[in-house]
């Protein structure tokens, strides 16, 4: 066996239409689930982990996330291979209810947040957001390294919060502080409880060498692969992986072992829902 064989779990993706001024960028980035999930099962991924981007886009405090969660719910069980984010924005509270009783369901995994899109800085809501966090105790996976998502600000909630546990999306990712590489993996090792993650899905996981030098830094155990599908191209990532100079031991911790303990799934059913 070879580490291409292994049935990966991206811990990133999203489905339905991306909203860009250029309308190929649109046309490019978008996707429904079963696409999204085709494309990953042709590249040896099991389970893909998504947010529907009508919660996030267009930017702004404007989307309404509320029905984006409630479509999600209804359509994530139905595609095989797809299991959803719900989306927790603090300037519309509903969605804590939302998530509270999402979270109750086996297709629905985490929580996803997004400081960018929906225009609020992480260091003024990042209390009442671990709070919440470590209320429900469900995994949440988060945008960082842009200005409202810089890393550094979400470690001193990381650490008055033990019981949260946050994913930082996008390894590499230092838009907000110039170009940074190192942003993430800083972030997650000042982290004194260990609760802070990293997953690989930034275009800068093209670097060579960044991902083995992420792993060197911080470990195996810390680092989830994701792809950002359908904005990036899932097959391109899943090699990335599979192509690192890094240990099989290494890499099947980044592509499965660790997604399946940070989200317990090893709770799903191996054949999926029955409304699929």
């Amino acid at each position: 066996m070879t580490t291409s064989d292994i049935l990966a779990i991206d811990s990133h993706a999203h489905f339905g239409r991306y909203v860009h001024t250029d309308p190929l960028i649109s046309e490019f980035s978008s996707g429904e689930g079963a696409l999204v999930t085709r494309r990953a099962k042709a590249c040896g991924i099991q389970w893909t982990i998504a947010s529907p981007l009508a919660g996030l886009l267009p930017r702004g405090r404007t989307v309404d996330v509320a029905p984006a969660n409630d479509a999600a719910f209804r359509e994530v069980p139905t595609v095989p291979g797809l299991l959803q984010y719900v989306i927790v924005n603090p300037l519309q509270p509903k969605t804590y209810n939302q998530a509270r009783t999402m979270l109750k369901s086996l297709w629905c995994v985490g929580i996803k947040i997004h400081p960018e899109e929906h225009a609020y800085r992480i260091a003024d809501h990042g209390e009442e957001l671990f709070s919440f966090f470590e209320e429900l105790g469900a995994p949440v996976m988060t945008h960082s390294g842009c200005p409202n998502s810089l890393p550094e600000d979400f470690v001193p909630f990381a650490n008055r919060h033990p019981g949260a546990r946050v994913l930082l999306a996008h390894l590499g990712n230092g838009s907000g502080a110039n170009g940074r590489v190192d942003l993430q993996v800083r972030a997650a090792q000042a982290a004194k409880h260990g609760n802070l993650w990293v997953d690989t899905s930034s275009a800068r996981s093209i670097l060579p060498g960044l991902i083995e030098w992420g792993v060197r830094e911080l470990g195996a155990e810390r680092v989830l692969f994701g792809s950002d599908s359908p904005l990036y191209d899932v097959a391109m990532h899943r090699t990335r992986i599979d192509t690192a100079e890094l240990t099989d031991a290494a890499k099947r911790l980044i592509l499965r072992e660790n997604a399946v303990k940070f989200f317990h799934l090893d709770r799903l059913p191996s054949a999926g829902f029955a409304t699929a």
